[in-house]
C-alpha cells in the first residue's frame, strides 16, 4: 500500500566492543513505525559484512559484502555485494566508468519496479522509483548531518511510498557509497589504473 510519508529522523547509536560491535541509526516514522538500521551487524565471518534495516511496517532489507576484501571494511561496499528486501533479491547494475553523478548512479530492479540511487555528495543521496503507467513514482532523499552523538539521518519522501521503497532507500545509509561521488570515482579510477599497471609489470 502506497502511503504519504512525513519527514522523519534517525539518530546514531553504537554498542559492544571490537569483537561484538554494532552501530547504526534508530528512529520512528509516523507512518511506518520504529526503524533500526544496523550498520554493520556483529560479524559471524571475517569475510562477510552485513548492514540491515528492520522494524515497524518495513520488510527486512540487508546489504551484504562477501570476500577477502570484507575483512578490512567498516561498511559493506558496492563491490561483490548482495542486496535483498524481504524475500526478494534486488538486481543492481553500476557503470564504473561513468563521468557524471547520473552516469555513476546505481540502477536497480525490485518487485517489478525500477529504481536509481544517485549521490548528491558524500553525506546525501536520492533513491528514485521510476514512474510507470499506474504510479507516478517516488523520490526518497536521505542526508546525514551532525557529529559524534549528535549525528542523524534526515529522511524526506516526495510522493507516495510503500515499505519496500523506504527499506531500499534506508539500507544505503549503511553502505559505503563513495564510488558514486565525484571524488570517490576519481580515487577508484586511480586505484584500478594502479592495479592494472602492477599486474602488467609483473
Amino acid at each position: 500500500m502506497h502511503t504519504q510519508v512525513s519527514p522523519f529522523e534517525l539518530q546514531a547509536w553504537k554498542e559492544g566492543n571490537r569483537h561484538n560491535y554494532s552501530a547504526g541509526w534508530k528512529g520512528v516514522s509516523p507512518e511506518f513505525g520504529e526503524i533500526t538500521l544496523t550498520a554493520p551487524l556483529p560479524r559471524t565471518n571475517p569475510e562477510t559484512l552485513v548492514s540491515e534495516v528492520r522494524g515497524g511496517r518495513l520488510p527486512v532489507a540487508s546489504f551484504e559484502a562477501r570476500g577477502m576484501h570484507a575483512e578490512g571494511l567498516k561498511l559493506p561496499t558496492l563491490n561483490r555485494s548482495t542486496l535483498r528486501v524481504g524475500d526478494r533479491m534486488v538486481y543492481v547494475e553500476r557503470n564504473r566508468f561513468g563521468a557524471t553523478l547520473e552516469q555513476r548512479a546505481l540502477s536497480m530492479k525490485y518487485a517489478g519496479d525500477r529504481y536509481r540511487l544517485t549521490a548528491l555528495d558524500k553525506n546525501a543521496y536520492v533513491l528514485t522509483r521510476e514512474p510507470d503507467d499506474e504510479d507516478p513514482g517516488v523520490r526518497i532523499t536521505v542526508r546525514e548531518s551532525g557529529r559524534g552523538k549528535n549525528r542523524r539521518l534526515s529522511v524526506r519522501v516526495d510522493g507516495r511510498a510503500e515499505g519496500g521503497d523506504l527499506a531500499l532507500g534506508l539500507i544505503f545509509a549503511g553502505v559505503d557509497r563513495a564510488v558514486l561521488t565525484r571524488v570517490g570515482a576519481v580515487k577508484a579510477g586511480i586505484s584500478r589504473a594502479t592495479h592494472f599497471w602492477t599486474e602488467a609489470t609483473y
